[in-house]
């Protein structure tokens, strides 16, 4: 049996589904509102509750032996919900896992994450990675670069961002941070080969896909692909960082969050060959990925209806 969390999040929907078609044993852990409304049409077994529950988590791991782990709030979450959702979250379901001898635990982390990051999903992706190499379960940590799909919350993003701004688009400083995309299709296939790779056990290790690209260069990509040219102007992080909060406190939900210029504020890069040597498979190219979903979606009214979504109630 195995256990994931964040099941209807952006990794967890894609993995979930690839499980169910394998055929394997799943288990999800989900709240309410999330279990009213799954997005599977044969949906695996559902224990409903929140990480914050002792009794509900116990019972969600009784009998697994892998616990994948994916319950996150980086792209809502203001910093105290990071603490709660990432951390405390993690701690409680290691104590649970631990008492009912479960195999193993996986999780998804971040390059760059570190206790001691001064940014704060960043540390607080760290502060989960060590509670996890310091829980006494055998362990599986993948610190990716930025994960893009077609329900992304990152470059489709950054697609919205162009298309609510007619002439001109704030680039944070000169965009000269390198990034190394990768397909959540390919994360859900280095999470699966995990489950069976014998030299994952008790391993960090760091994929991305098979390119970098400095942020300036993903914003032309995006503009390419979605047929929106736009000025680019440089401005400095700082004012950039500001104004995303204050957006984020007026509107029920703004586009970017701190937690966004967080994944951009240094460069964070992988081996190239990291997934192949681990996985046995080459990830697929960035452009030519977003082709295939990006061209022709309406990422204006995309954009409004994205500001106007509630914020997700704290569990």
């Amino acid at each position: 049996m195995i256990l994931v969390t964040g099941a209807t999040g952006f990794i967890g929907r894609h993995l979930v589904t690839r499980l169910l078609m394998e055929g394997r044993r799943v288990r999800c852990l989900l709240d309410e509102r999330h279990a009213a409304r799954l997005p599977w049409k044969m949906p695996p077994e559902i224990v409903v509750g929140s990480l914050f529950d002792e009794e509900t988590v116990f019972k969600a791991v009784t009998g697994a032996h892998v616990v994948i782990h994916l319950e996150s709030a980086q792209w809502w979450g203001r910093p105290r919900d990071l603490e709660r959702v990432e951390l405390n979250g993690v701690r409680a379901l290691i104590t649970a896992a631990r008492s009912a001898r479960v195999g193993r635990i996986i999780t998804v982390s971040h390059l760059g994450a570190s206790p001691s990051a001064a940014y704060a999903l960043l540390r607080y992706k760290g502060l989960v990675e060590e509670a996890v190499r310091t829980s006494g379960l055998a362990y599986t940590i993948l610190r990716s670069g930025i994960l893009f799909g077609e329900d992304d919350a990152f470059i489709n993003h950054i697609a919205m961002q162009i298309h609510a701004t007619p002439l001109v688009y704030l680039v944070p400083g000169q965009g000269e941070v390198v990034l190394h995309p990768l397909y959540v299709e390919d994360m859900v296939s280095a999470l699966i080969g995990s489950l069976s790779a014998v030299d994952t056990v008790d391993a960090v290790i760091e994929i991305g896909g098979p390119e970098y690209i400095t942020f300036a260069d993903l914003v032309r990509t995006v503009m390419r692909v979605t047929g929106a040219s736009r000025m680019t102007l440089s401005a400095p992080p700082y004012l950039l960082r500001w104004a995303a909060g204050f957006y984020g406190r007026v509107l029920p939900r703004a586009l970017v969050t701190p937690q966004w210029f967080d994944l951009i504020a240094t460069s964070k890069t992988a081996h190239l060959g990291n997934i192949y040597r681990y996985f046995g498979f080459q990830p697929r190219r960035l452009e030519d990925t977003l082709l295939t979903y990006m061209r022709g979606r309406r990422y204006g009214a995309m954009a409004l209806r994205e500001t106007l979504r509630r914020r997700p109630a704290r569990p």
